[in-house]
């Protein structure tokens, strides 16, 4: 059979190798895709002597043979059907997966949306709401991806291989959003990937799937330079009096996260009872970064104190029980790009620049160890950190230029 340039083969063989001392071997398929062939076991075994092995079916006509020729049959259908799908669907023909689709069980008939239904509700009290709203996304692109491309609503976990990888990356980065969003960049394909292979992991953790689709692939993230203010425009917005109260609080909440290193999640759950007395008799924060459940401890510098002081009577905090009278993630940037705006700042300010500008202009840039800018930003590794280590260089040069100057007034 020839479609679209596509050689397609199916005939029914015993393997004599494993003939056992009755004299019966097992039956399997043999399909042949543009030369390749794929085994696939029928789960019957019939009698040596009475297999035509010219016609690839039982010889004789007793009932049983009649039987077992007519159940080959629906086989060679099953075949047949799964391989047109395949090509109607537009997919790439290939014999492991029409395998797949013949020959599913309880366990291997698992589809794809139901493991990531299985993984979603297994994480939810696991993971922190904003990294499960991102595998959320994720799930709506491989659903939105299984119509368009496979015309499907859903595929067997068996169906998952490298082609199906690839197919999704392109997918992926060809996607145009209907909405306000952006195209995917790399690093947001990447991470639509690293979602579903971390799915796809807990698979073949529980035996559902025994060899791993990724296995060959490879993902490639591109350098981000972490955008932060400069040291003049940290000081212009320090100047800034607003009189407009949501634009005056959103600007002091970002401050506190510039002299802090506080992400927003974790701004919103800071409370009078984190702020404590450290071992240098000065007030510290006491809190777990919520993103990575680490410990994090903050010495806080007398600008940031200032800041939370202002809202220590602020009705709406005092009911919240927290330091602050935070607002969503969303508004709040909004707000901010708002003030950047006003203050003509050159910035696409978000609330997270801040804990950039934390780790950058704050401290590193005035000579705190990256050892301790690690622990205060709460990061499991230094490496996390090490993506900083421009602006340490930038210091080293300024301290190499003061210190030409210096020897060149000395001689």
């Amino acid at each position: 059979m020839k479609t679209q340039n596509c050689t397609f083969g199916v005939i029914f063989y015993l393997k004599k190798q494993k003939t056992t001392a009755v004299g019966t071997a097992p039956i399997y398929a043999r399909v042949t895709v543009n030369g390749k062939r794929t085994e696939i076991s029928v789960k019957r075994s019939i009698s040596v002597s009475a297999w035509d092995v010219k016609k690839g079916l039982g010889k004789g006509s007793r009932e049983e043979i009649a039987a077992l020729n007519r159940f080959l049959a629906r086989f060679k259908a099953k075949i047949i059907d799964a391989y047109q799908e395949m090509v109607l669907a537009g997919k790439v023909v290939d014999g492991s997966l029409i395998r797949a689709r013949v020959t599913m069980t309880a366990d291997s008939g698992r589809t794809l949306c139901e493991l990531i239904d299985f993984h979603n509700k297994d994480q939810q009290t696991k993971l922190t709401y904003g990294t499960m709203k991102n595998y959320y996304t994720t799930q709506r692109y491989i659903k939105d991806f299984l119509q368009k491309r496979f015309r499907s609503g859903d595929v067997s976990i068996l169906e998952l291989n490298y082609a199906f990888i690839s197919d999704f990356e392109h997918y992926l980065r060809d996607h145009k959003p209907k909405d306000h969003h952006r195209p995917l960049n790399n690093n947001g394909v990447m991470k639509h990937i690293e979602r579903l292979r971390k799915m796809v992991n807990m698979a073949v953790t529980m035996d559902w799937l025994t060899k791993d689709p990724f296995a060959k692939f490879r993902k490639h993230f591109d350098k981000v330079e972490r955008n932060s203010l400069t040291k003049e425009q940290l000081t212009i917005l320090e100047g800034k009096c607003f009189r407009i109260e949501r634009l005056a609080q959103v600007l002091d909440m970002f401050l506190f996260s510039c002299y802090t290193g506080l992400a927003y999640i974790d701004l919103t759950e800071l409370t009078p009872d984190s702020i404590r007395t450290g071992i240098d008799g000065e007030l510290w924060i006491y809190t777990n970064r919520i993103k990575t459940d680490t410990s994090v401890r903050i010495p806080l510098l007398p600008k940031a104190k200032a800041l939370m002081e202002k809202y220590q009577n602020d009705p709406r905090a005092i009911n919240n029980g927290t330091v602050f009278p935070v607002i969503s993630n969303q508004r709040m940037n909004g707000y901010l790009k708002e003030i950047a705006e006003i203050c003509e700042i050159d910035n696409d300010l978000t609330f997270h620049i801040a804990r950039h500008t934390f780790a950058t202009t704050v401290t590193l840039s005035n000579g705190v160890p990256i050892e301790s800018v690690s622990k205060m930003l709460g990061h499991t590794s230094i490496r996390t950190t090490q993506i900083y280590a421009k602006v340490v260089e930038k210091k080293l040069s300024d301290d190499m230029q003061k210190l030409k100057v210096r020897l060149s007034a000395a001689t």
